[in-house]
């Protein structure tokens, strides 16, 4: 049997946000740093266009966009929350959730992951880890 693959395509804006400046200190984000990223993801607008298990998105804010590529299953590069590039593995965690492990290509830091979930008409929740915390966004199509 295929198994049907969930939509995560549209245009997104978040509702609420919780724990992300704790994110930011448990990875060593410095404290004025923290204090714009804070600011700037305060209202970012997510763009997610999906083709099958290949995603596209874009997370833009007033400082910056962000993109990133990836097709569930096969691992790809990126770029940590704080700016480290990593490897990322994308999997379906259940059937409305990528769960994604990502490992530094230099350097150390906490182990970071990030989880997007759709939980609902019109809901997407995403986690991001580092180390023991969790920064929980939820977001609701706009």
């Amino acid at each position: 049997m295929e198994r049907k693959i969930p939509d995560f395509s549209g245009k997104w804006k978040m509702k609420t946000s919780e724990h992300f400046e704790d994110l930011l200190k448990a990875l060593g984000v410095n404290v004025l740093v923290r204090k714009i990223a804070v600011a700037a993801a305060s209202s970012p607008s997510v763009e997610i266009s999906q083709e099958g298990e290949s995603l596209h998105i874009q997370t833009s804010t007033s400082v910056r966009t962000t993109q990133v590529s990836f097709t569930v299953g096969q691992s790809f590069n990126e770029t940590t929350v704080d700016g480290r590039p990593c490897t990322s593995f994308p999997k379906w965690e259940s059937d409305n959730k990528i769960s994604c492990e990502q490992t530094l290509q230099k350097g150390e830091g906490p182990k970071t992951a990030w989880t997007r979930e759709l939980t609902g008409p019109g809901e997407l929740i995403l986690t991001m880890r580092a180390g023991d915390v969790v920064c929980t966004r939820v977001y609701e199509r706009a």
